[in-house]
């Protein structure tokens, strides 16, 4: 699978599973934390870095932080960090989390939709079966082995690096 615009991840068989804009800022939010482990950026930075909406990346905070994968703290020299080591932030648990729904249609979505035949459908099984292999991939994957493209990253974003000793 491969990531296209809009928070669309695309396979090679053309099914497209739709992530929220809310799992996809917060998969953006952990990454631009992950450039500096350990280091505290604000929402302002990471807001402005990918020119997303300060007002909605702060409620992506609190939720990430709910979830135990940043810490926040207000006033001066605040921020948010991440609240462990990038190893230990798995992508498929962090989309589980964001994500209310994970239904790519609403058969799959929790009280089944209002299709008539979900009762009898076979494709309803198929596509139950295609999110969990999405998850699946996602689940071997951490936040540590997106670390091949760190510099390339924060250049874009316009976030400095700190040297990896202290991170």
């Amino acid at each position: 699978m491969r990531r296209v615009a809009g928070g669309v991840l695309r396979s090679g068989a053309g099914l497209n599973v739709q992530l929220t804009q809310y799992t996809d800022y917060g998969l953006r939010t952990l990454l631009a934390l992950a450039l500096n482990p350990g280091e505290w950026q604000t929402v302002t930075v990471v807001s402005r870095a990918y020119g997303i909406s300060r007002h909605h990346l702060v409620k992506v905070a609190a939720r990430l932080a709910e979830c135990g994968y940043v810490e926040t703290q207000r006033g001066r020299g605040g921020g948010m960090r991440l609240a462990r080591p990038p190893s230990k932030i798995v992508l498929g648990a962090v989309v589980r989390d964001m994500e209310a729904e994970l239904g790519v249609v609403e058969c799959l979505e929790q009280g089944g939709g209002r299709c008539v035949i979900t009762p009898a459908c076979g494709l309803k099984g198929v596509l139950a079966e295609a999110t969990g292999r999405f998850l699946e991939v996602l689940d071997r994957y951490n936040l540590d082995d997106l670390k091949q493209q760190r510099a390339p990253v924060a250049r874009l974003l316009g976030i400095p690096l700190i040297a990896e000793s202290r991170a």
